[in-house]
């Protein structure tokens, strides 16, 4: 009797309703309805001027830094890595281009830091969050340490996407532009939140910056929401179902993690999903990581769209530059994580966990510290470097 009893609870507990499954279906659109409002809310408010602070990149260093800044404002490599491709596609130097694409990778981690800051009044959760937000911050710096002195000194990364042009190079049309279905999805609440902020007698400039500021509280609405959601949900196979596409093991997780940006073409977006559920302890910070280095390669999409949809004598220079960042993704990938973890080389390897986890244990003791990281990584020493050195 207690045996069948015990079964019948179990079977209670996999059933689970499918209106919160509805919910958080809804709150993913949500949030990557935010994400495209923050990146258009810039575009607003800077108009024809928004490719203005990528005039500052007059060297490699500077154009790291701009590239980071530029992404911590609008939130979306994949948007930025866009401008670079405009960019170069109009005479921008692939040489400057490259350090941008890297910089780009540091300033999209803002929003899974941000998201965790959800997490701040219970110390416990934050620590979890933190260090499972910030693990991709420490990543990015030491792909940016590892390979850009080694672009600088032997120009790999440029020769070698390069090459891989004259393969693409033909009459034929490769343009895939129509790929991008998440744009269509998102556009129209997009469009909707626009319009009735102009239609409060809103100008550009002010309709810019509060889209900016609604995005980022639907980011933190969204996500906390349906963290707390899929805790609800995940129970039985569906928690099994998660667990083994993302915690069982190094390549499930990098797998799992290209796949899901590339649907939704916002590395933002997965990677910030994840932050509650490392908060609530579904995942640990070591699940976690190798999903978001897959975000990483799955969030070259969008720059290769734009590429192919660039055409005339500068469509060559436009799909280098985003080759370069895929191949600059893939590379981090294998020398800092698949082969030091194939030979069992656990220092480099756990390199970034062990610096979140540390960050994380100091800023779960001092709260202002986690905002002082966020404001001073992210804006004000960018921006106090790019006024330095122009």
């Amino acid at each position: 009797m207690t045996e069948s009893a015990n079964t019948l609870d179990g079977l209670d507990q996999q059933r689970v309703n499918p209106m919160l499954w509805l919910g958080i279906i809804g709150l993913i659109y949500l949030l990557l309805v935010a994400v495209a409002t923050i990146g258009t809310g810039f575009k607003t408010a800077a108009k024809d001027d928004a490719e203005t602070l990528f005039a500052f990149a007059t060297n490699p260093f500077l154009g790291l830094i701009i590239g980071t800044l530029a992404t911590a404002l609008i939130q979306s490599s994949s948007t930025v890595t866009s401008i670079i491709v405009g960019l170069v596609a109009g005479g921008l130097p692939v040489s400057i281009a490259i350090p941008m694409v890297m910089g780009a990778n540091i300033g999209t981690t803002i929003t899974n830091t941000i998201v965790s800051l959800g997490h701040v009044r219970d110390k416990h959760e934050f620590r979890q969050a933190f260090s499972a937000a910030t693990v991709h911050d420490f990543f990015n710096l030491l792909s940016v340490v590892v390979f850009l002195p080694l672009e600088i000194a032997t120009g790999f990364l440029q020769k070698s996407a390069g090459a891989l042009v004259g393969l693409f190079s033909g009459d034929a049309d490769l343009s895939i532009k129509g790929f991008n279905f998440m744009k269509p999805l998102t556009k129209p609440g997009v469009d909707l939140l626009k319009g009735c902020l102009q239609g409060m007698g809103l100008d550009d400039m002010l309709t810019g910056v509060v889209m900016v500021a609604l995005g980022i509280v639907m980011i933190l609405f969204a996500v906390i929401r349906v963290g707390r959601l899929l805790r609800s949900a995940l129970v039985g196979k569906a928690k099994d179902i998660l667990h083994a596409a993302i915690g069982s093991g190094p390549m499930s997780g990098i797998g799992s993690g290209t796949l899901v940006t590339i649907l939704v073409q916002s590395s933002s977006t997965t990677t910030s999903l994840m932050v509650p559920l490392a908060g609530s302890g579904v995942f640990k910070t070591k699940d976690i990581y190798p999903f978001t280095l897959g975000a990483n390669i799955g969030t070259c999409v969008t720059a290769l769209l734009a590429a192919t949809a660039v055409s005339g004598a500068m469509a060559g220079a436009a799909l280098q530059i985003a080759l370069v960042h895929l191949i600059y993704n893939v590379l981090g990938v294998l020398v800092i994580f698949l082969i030091p973890n194939w030979l069992r080389a656990s220092r480099i390897t756990d390199f970034p966990i062990r610096c979140a986890e540390t960050l994380a244990g100091i800023a779960s003791e001092r709260k202002s510290l986690a905002l002082s990281y966020i404001l001073g990584v992210f804006f004000l020493v960018p921006g106090a470097m790019v006024f330095a050195f122009n």
